[in-house]
């Protein structure tokens, strides 16, 4: 269980710095390749934290690990309350999806994405306040989001906040990678529509927030500051970078975290040799004795 305690500490310490790498990035990233490039980066942290569980060197001596912070009877309860606190997120999540779903049926909410198997458009009931083209680049919208497995990696997302519950970076890591996803699925629309600049932005101004969150879905998230403010902005810059450049860069960075995440590990520790077992027989004459050594050799550990 020790081992089990040390991997969670130590992929909740790197996906903690990879977080605020994309953090300190993502800003820059965006004004300089755009949205799309921007949300990118995301990838970082979640490939970070799974190098750190692929397998490592064996130790040549004896060495400590996060783990020996910890006593070991300690282990057996910070793992039960590790899963209680796991079990504790996913119900929340579960209880705000049928909320959500709940105010669907009932054409309170929208327009958003929901489900990740097989994700659909919700869009409310007063949705004759939108012209035709108004509700056409709306669905473009939640289409091109469905198009680009954004579902997927929203579950992702909420997946990880389950598992690092604990941890403030992973769910402020979650709030505004959506947000990212919004403003990426935005340029892509854009992209395809460039004539549709102004209706998009009158489009926006119509579109309420929401008032409940969507853990398995594409939305705005709510609590954050309005569309307005961050997506028109945007919509107004038409610079894009259609070169390598922004892909090529966020690719290495990506790699370079998860290489760096791997190889800053401690190796796996030396296990202790087990003692050699000797045996002695002696004849009776006296004339010879014979010694015989046999040393055990212990399993390879593998992780």
């Amino acid at each position: 269980m020790a081992e089990l305690v040390d991997a969670l500490l130590r992929v909740n310490l790197v996906a903690g710095l990879a977080i605020l790498a994309v953090l300190a990035a993502r800003l820059p990233a965006r004004w300089r390749f755009g949205p799309e490039i921007a949300y990118r980066l995301w990838a970082a942290p979640p490939l970070a934290a799974a190098a750190t569980l692929l397998p490592l060197k064996v130790a040549k001596s004896p060495i400590h690990t996060l783990s020996h912070l910890t006593p070991a009877h300690l282990s057996p309860a910070l793992l039960i309350l590790w899963a209680v606190g796991f079990a504790v997120a996913a119900g929340l999540m579960w209880r705000a999806q049928a909320s959500f779903l709940a105010n669907a049926r009932q054409g309170r909410a929208g327009p958003a994405v929901v489900g990740v198997i097989a994700p659909r458009v919700v869009m409310p009931t007063d949705d004759g306040r939108y012209t035709a083209d108004e509700r056409a680049l709306i669905r473009a919208h939640e289409r091109e989001h469905i198009e680009r497995k954004d579902p997927r990696a929203g579950a992702l997302i909420a997946l990880f906040q389950c598992l690092a519950w604990f941890n403030p970076l992973v769910h402020l890591a979650a709030h505004v990678a959506r947000l990212d996803q919004e403003l990426a699925c935005d340029a892509a629309v854009l992209r395809r529509h460039p004539k549709s600049r102004a209706l998009y932005a009158r489009t926006l101004l119509k579109t309420q927030l929401a008032t409940a969150t969507l853990p398995l879905g594409c939305y705005w998230p709510p609590r954050s500051r309005h569309p307005l403010e961050v997506r028109v902005a945007l919509l107004g810059r038409s610079r894009r970078d259609d070169g390598l450049e922004g892909p090529l860069i966020v690719g290495a960075g990506v790699v370079s975290a998860a290489l760096v995440a791997w190889s800053v590990q401690p190796p796996l520790p030396l296990r202790p040799q087990a003692p050699p077992i000797v045996a002695e027989e002696e004849h009776q004459g006296g004339q010879m004795s014979v010694l015989l050594v046999t040393w055990r050799v212990p399993a390879t550990s593998s992780r």
